[in-house]
């Protein structure tokens, strides 16, 4: 009757991932937030790439989340 049927806990350790394997990912990431942080504040403004308005449109919500002024 003292027989428990919870099994002891066992440790095991996660799979250490070399740098080299994460280091591009990174910069990839980096790079792509770099131009999502660029399209959504600086986009149509003196440094504008892309003519017209609509850039400003799709980023619009986003710029007045993020504190960026846009009017």
């Amino acid at each position: 009757m003292a027989q428990s049927a919870v099994q002891p806990a066992t440790t095991t350790t996660p799979a250490k991932l070399p740098l080299g394997a994460i280091a591009p990912w990174a910069v990839f990431f980096g790079i792509l937030m770099l131009v999502l942080l660029y399209f959504v504040g600086a986009e149509q403004g003196a440094t504008s790439l892309l003519a017209g308005e609509d850039v400003h449109e799709w980023v619009h919500d986003a710029r007045h989340l993020l504190g960026f002024p846009c009017h």
